[in-house]
């Protein structure tokens, strides 16, 4: 088994989809507009700076879902997919997935965004192994609360080598790619790492280390 690993915000998709997610809520009146909104950019900011507490921000991510009707948040979600991801889309992108299928790869999207948000999106994209944060759901409704380690920074390698054990494989000849510094831990553990429309720090690493930069956007 050869892995084809990618990031999905700003990687596979043309934006942030956790961060979509909020400006949806805020746009179908489903929170408080302008506190919501407000949050939402600090936390994106900050982890563009390396700086995000992924707990505090999951717990924000996931609140306004806390405690209500899964059939009713379902449909949130299939508005948000159709409004707000499916733009996200690239060509080049599902033509790179393509070429690694073609190769009889195994594709894997790893993402610190929660499940409730990237789960439709990798089923969307043909993509079968999905390691993303847990949201946690008790006595048939999400608490706002996330279980196990979040699948950011350090976290996502813990998560894949766990995944590696589970289903006896290993990293040989894997790809990953990434757009952000934050998944520098995971990129230099794979043979082929490739920075995809990198932010600025991943992308002067990259290029000290000599890996592939590359645009998927249009």
């Amino acid at each position: 088994m050869t892995l084809a690993i990618f990031d999905l915000d700003n990687t596979l998709l043309a934006g942030d989809s956790d961060h979509a997610w909020g400006e949806f809520l805020v746009d179908a009146e489903l929170v408080d507009a302008d506190d919501h909104r407000q949050q939402n950019d600090q936390f994106y900011q900050d982890y563009l700076n390396g700086e995000l507490d992924i707990y505090r921000y999951q717990r924000f991510a996931l609140s306004a879902i806390a405690g209500r009707d899964p059939e009713e948040v379902a449909v949130w979600r299939q508005a948000f997919m159709d409004s707000r991801i499916r733009p996200l889309y690239q060509p080049k992108a599902d033509r790179l997935l393509t070429s690694h299928r073609n190769q009889g790869h195994t594709l894997m999207i790893i993402t610190a965004t929660n499940r409730f948000v990237t789960g439709p999106i990798a089923e969307a994209m043909g993509i079968e192994h999905l390691i993303a944060t847990e949201p946690e759901f008790r006595d048939g409704r999400y608490t706002g609360d996330i279980t196990g380690v979040p699948s950011f920074q350090d976290g996502k390698v813990l998560r894949l080598q766990q995944w590696l054990r589970d289903h006896d494989a290993t990293l040989e000849g894997a790809w990953f790619y990434s757009d952000s510094h934050n998944d520098l831990p995971l990129l230099r553990l794979v043979d082929n790492p490739v920075a995809v429309d990198p932010d600025p720090t991943l992308e002067q690493y990259a290029r000290q280390q000599g890996w592939p930069v590359m645009s998927l956007r249009d």
